[in-house]
């Protein structure tokens, strides 16, 4: 294809391919930007079936040799490895931004995350071939753990490099090869991050394949070669890859969507640092992020304090493209979530809430982007889909309460659980409230990704997921238990 414009190819197996679908027509996917979508930011290489399913080969033949690598050496190669991710950051972050949507600044640490991530995976090298001893007699048994094999990872648009760190560490740390599908909508500054990784890494150990799920989905979920799918992304993709991987009966590990909330009780005390930690956890990157607060329910006493506060903050909301340096809030990614987020609102104001709108739309050549305008919804009827369901967008809804326990009650009262937060001066109030949220994660006078202990396991309960990322927890996910019994006689 002969064009100036980025053009991002496959890599499998050490080695760069571009995707066609004859001998002489090669088949692209063309990524725009979501805050001018005319604009074609590059282009991707969209894989055949028969691609990415040798990219899963590849990776088999591979897995042999990395599993009997010492897991120290594994990690000597993964430290020199996320050492490529920064290279040339500002524009690789750039490139996210236009793809994606996000301001500059989060697209930097989006890419950080990968590097971040990778060093708390191979700080765990010395506990990757821990062994339990069950002593006899009659029989000694020795529990160990073993790598499973191939691991694919999918991603979504949103913190796709940040969130591939979650999994991808941990999967090679553990002694798996790895085939990545970075999102259709968002893959080239992904992509280019994880080829810059896998070159470091021996052929095949590492691997990357973009295309759309349609073509490629099958070869890299339903298929025998596959130990283990390793999805992020919403609820209803995460049934789906389920049902694809139920075929071969491989295993998944699934980080889906959460209505997530924030409990903020009578005694919370409002700090500068606190509050800003608060809009960030709620309309960061747009709102677009699965652990941000979608919900709040606040003690009626500490109500209109919290709406003055994130009202201060609301107020300077820029809306703009990222290239804009004075941008603070881009537009949403898909145009489809934009119908999806601008309908939530319409309802809640047809439905008479107090629906509280900030910023200025942009105008001239970004009139036609993905922007909404942030937005907080005060005491709306609790059945409205503002509440019920997961906006990942820059609005929510505020709930006063005036009983704790009807305001767990309502944090609780979702099909979700994924992040919640409990605000409270007390330690020893938010140990007992925080035990019962229904999550896999509890914030404690913060919320978000910024606060979140990246040592611990992360993962939903519910219908937010299955399994758990990061940690030891997360590195035994890509690890199949062994028992082996010794006879010792009586």
């Amino acid at each position: 294809m002969k064009t100036n414009i980025l053009h991002t190819q496959l890599y499998y197996g050490g080695r760069y391919y571009d995707a066609s679908h004859s001998f002489d027509t090669e088949h692209v996917m063309e990524i725009r930007n979501p805050a001018r979508p005319s604009q074609i930011v590059g282009m991707a290489a969209a894989a055949t079936h028969e691609q990415a399913r040798q990219a899963v080969v590849a990776a088999k033949y591979a897995f042999p040799d990395w599993a009997a690598t010492s897991a120290q050496h594994r990690a000597e190669l993964l430290r020199a490895a996320a050492g490529t991710v920064m290279e040339n950051s500002d524009a690789e972050a750039r490139l996210l931004s236009e793809e994606n949507g996000k301001v500059i600044g989060e697209s930097t640490f989006d890419l950080l995350g990968l590097v971040q991530r990778t060093e708390l995976a191979c700080d765990l090298a010395d506990r990757v071939d821990d062994v339990e001893t069950l002593p006899g007699p009659p029989t000694e048994t020795l529990v160990s753990f073993k790598p499973m094999g191939v691991v694919t990872i999918i991603v979504p648009f949103n913190w796709p490099i940040a969130i591939l760190g979650a999994s991808m560490p941990y999967a090679l740390m553990a002694g798996n090869t790895v085939v990545v599908k970075p999102p259709p909508s968002a893959p080239l500054a992904m992509t280019r991050a994880v080829q810059r990784y896998a070159e470091k890494l021996p052929p095949g150990v590492l691997n990357v394949v973009t295309g759309e799920d349609a073509e490629i989905g099958s070869a890299l979920v339903s298929n025998k070669d596959i130990a283990k799918v390793c999805f992020t992304g919403s609820v209803q993709g995460g049934k789906r890859i389920m049902t694809m991987a139920a075929e071969t009966m491989t295993s998944v590990l699934l980080e889906l969507g959460g209505n997530d909330a924030a409990l903020i009780l009578d005694d919370a005390e409002f700090t500068q640092e606190n509050m800003d930690g608060l809009f960030a956890g709620i309309f960061g990157s747009t709102g677009q992020i699965c652990m941000n607060a979608k919900r709040l329910y606040v003690h009626n006493s500490k109500k209109q304090e919290l709406i003055d506060e994130l009202t201060k903050r609301l107020e300077t909301v820029r809306l703009g493209p990222a290239s804009d340096p004075e941008t603070t809030m881009g537009p949403l990614h898909q145009k489809s979530q934009w119908q999806y987020v601008t309908a939530l609102v319409q309802e809640a104001k047809e439905a008479g809430a107090d629906v509280r709108e900030f910023g200025e739309m942009p105008t001239g050549a970004w009139a036609g982007g993905n922007f909404v305008r942030p937005s907080i919804i005060v005491d709306p009827d609790p059945t409205l889909r503002v509440v019920t369901e997961e906006q990942f967008g820059p609005t929510i809804p505020i709930i006063g309460f005036d009983d704790v326990e009807d305001g767990i009650r309502m944090v609780n009262d979702t099909p979700y659980g994924l992040c919640n937060s409990v605000w409270t001066s007390n330690e020893q109030t938010a140990k007992e409230v925080g035990a019962r949220l229904q999550s896999g994660y509890v914030f404690h006078n913060a919320h978000g990704a910024p606060s979140l202990d990246q040592r611990a396991p992360f993962g939903g309960v519910k219908q937010s997921g299955m399994g758990r990322e990061m940690g030891i927890l997360g590195l035994r996910e890509f690890q199949e238990p062994h028992s082996l019994g010794l006879n010792k006689g009586s």
